[in-house]
């Protein structure tokens, strides 16, 4: 993945903390591990430190992921999927993360919880309109379009 931009974002680390990482040449995400033992019980939500702080560049945003794995393993996964960092935060990434899997799950110090993907963000500039445009689609929604 030679070809694809890098931006530099730096980061502080508090105790425990490890730098994000992608797993592999292809990988969208960096994966976040967690910097203590969480335990959720069914249907429990936590806030999960990362020890990580970072100065995002602006024009530009961390959007936070769940990871895959945990979710097909024990039903992990974020209450606010994806979560947007912006690029004026400062404080410690935390992962809001929920348990909707039937057992109770523990996550040890260390283990990866979330995925972060950095993406570029575009303003919008919205404008009072007298008409809008008509569509085959309309205003069907919610599975309007078919299964």
């Amino acid at each position: 993945m030679s070809d694809v931009p890098h931006v530099k974002v730096p980061v502080q680390l508090e105790e425990g903390a490890t730098l994000p990482q992608y797993q592999t040449a292809g990988a969208a995400g960096m994966d976040v591990t967690c910097t203590h033992d969480v335990v959720l019980q069914p249907g429990e939500r936590a806030s999960v430190g990362t020890g990580l702080r970072v100065m995002i560049p602006e024009g530009y945003e961390i959007q936070v992921r769940p990871r895959s794995g945990l979710a097909i393993r024990h039903g992990i996964t974020m209450v606010n999927s994806p979560g947007t960092i912006d690029s004026d935060f400062r404080g410690e990434i935390k992962i809001l993360m929920i348990n909707l899997g039937s057992d109770v799950v523990t996550l040890s110090k260390g283990e990866r919880v979330a995925q972060l993907v950095l993406a570029p963000v575009v303003r919008a500039e919205f404008m009072i309109a007298d008409t809008l445009d008509e569509t085959e689609r309309g205003t069907g929604g919610f599975g309007s379009t078919g299964q």
